[in-house]
């Protein structure tokens, strides 16, 4: 039985954007694209007739069966060397000479490849320029928004809603950098790396040399031009992974941090309620973050994958066996996860649920305490910072076992007037949290 990878174990990217992009058809798709481009590159140089590339440029690759395909690839352990004479056949007879003249497998998979990150970058950095817009509203609407700073899961200092969304738009504009910084080249080197035959059809042709196809080819595929062959210069495929390990890693944050936020006993944020959404197989009441758990699994995944491009770079001779090989089905992987985190991600910012009496009451639990650094530093003129520290925990201590406030843990412990309500007030200590919200806002408008 044939079976299709339509994303069952993968709710990631299953029945996102990203999916259509990524799938076997597409891949097939984008290897037709190639084949296209080299035809009119080369007739561009008057190596094959108009005729002929516009007849190659003419098939669609529904015309082709992607399974028959996928299963004679297992001949040559690539599915190029299947697929030319497939498209061969459906060309007229006249035509098929032209087809794939000069050129070898992987200059058609390579490209192909860089054809399908091109594609599914543009969705990734639309999904990413949404959430960048919402998480700059909620930045910027929670400018001042009090919340407990945790460190290590326990309180730590006061801080604001709007810095943590500021900390979160700062890495997603930070992905958006890198995948925008990458370079994605047609790759076009022959057999071995040297365009030997390439050249010696231009030759035939009047063409001195393959090196004048190069940007023709780029240009036909709106790809980069490569200085020279990659075969075995990873590049652009290591560069490619970097950038989704990171943009992974970036909605991972994000994601687990909700994640925190959304549990029973904190509350601070909730992710968007849609029909369905969130349920539980036996417990009626659940509103569990399956948005913000998408994302996390696929956070978790990535880097494992992109390990794999890593190593592949480690390639011997002018094209090695295996680590090439190694590179395709990982690489897909890490493409789909991506955009589907990114898609994910921008649903559930532009509707997270954000609430900030929850953020207060939660604040308040320790009874002042979260304020105590602030206090330390008032106190270590007078007593000397390691008294006032001990004097400090003494306090803290005694007010969390006993639930008075820390005004009253410390009454007797000091003698000095200080203007307590002041000193343990947290909006008065959050430090720049508002100007370093306003620093992340600039970047985002700029």
């Amino acid at each position: 039985m044939t079976s299709l990878d339509s994303g069952l174990l993968a709710p990631t990217w299953a029945g996102t954007p990203v999916a259509a992009e990524t799938g076997d058809e597409a891949w097939l798709r984008a290897m037709v694209d190639v084949e296209a481009a080299l035809a009119r590159a080369q007739a561009r140089l008057g190596i094959v007739p108009d005729s002929a590339a516009k007849a190659i440029s003419a098939v669609s690759a529904d015309q082709l069966d992607v399974v028959a395909l996928a299963v004679a690839s297992r001949g040559a352990a690539n599915p190029v060397v299947a697929f030319v004479p497939a498209l061969m056949k459906l060309v007229p007879a006249d035509v098929a000479e032209y087809v794939h003249r000069g050129s070898t497998s992987q200059d058609i998979l390579d490209s192909a490849t860089m054809l399908v990150v091109q594609r599914v970058r543009s969705l990734v950095l639309a999904d990413l320029r949404r959430c960048a817009e919402a998480l700059a509203r909620l930045a910027s609407q929670h400018r001042e928004t009090l919340m407990a700073g945790r460190t290590l899961t326990q309180h730590a200092v006061p801080t604001t809603f709007g810095l943590k969304a500021a900390g979160w738009l700062s890495l997603v504009l930070d992905a958006i950098d890198r995948l925008e910084a990458l370079v994605l080249p047609a790759q076009l080197a022959g057999a071995a790396g040297t365009l030997a035959a390439y050249a010696e059809y231009g030759r035939l042709a009047g063409v001195s040399g393959g090196v004048p196809l190069i940007a023709p080819f780029a240009e036909e595929l709106g790809l980069a031009e490569p200085l020279v062959p990659w075969h075995t210069l990873r590049t652009p495929v290591v560069d490619a992974g970097a950038a989704l390990q990171f943009t992974a890693g970036a909605l991972g944050k994000i994601g687990v941090d909700v994640q925190v936020l959304s549990r029973t006993e904190i509350g601070e944020v909730a992710e968007p309620a849609a029909d369905g959404r969130g349920g539980s197989s036996a417990m009626p009441q659940k509103r569990n973050p399956v948005l913000a758990t998408l994302i996390v699994t696929a956070a978790r995944q990535v880097p494992a994958y992109v390990s794999v491009l890593a190593a592949s770079m480690v390639a011997e001779d002018e094209r090695p066996g295996g680590a090439w090989h190694a590179e395709w089905q990982t690489l897909r992987e890490a493409l789909r996860l991506v955009g589907g985190a990114a898609c994910t991600a921008a649903e559930l910012l532009e509707g997270l649920e954000v609430f900030p009496s929850r953020m207060a009451a939660n604040l308040a639990l320790s009874n002042g305490a979260i304020v105590s650094e602030r206090l330390n530093v008032a106190l270590a003129p007078v007593l000397g910072k390691a008294a006032a520290k001990k004097v400090l925990a003494e306090a803290a201590r005694e007010a969390a076992a006993t639930g008075k406030s820390l005004r009253e843990a410390l009454a007797g412990r000091i003698e000095i007037e200080l203007p307590l309500d002041d000193l343990l007030d947290p909006a008065h200590y959050i430090g720049d949290a508002p100007a370093l919200v306003d620093r992340v806002l600039r970047r985002h408008r700029g």
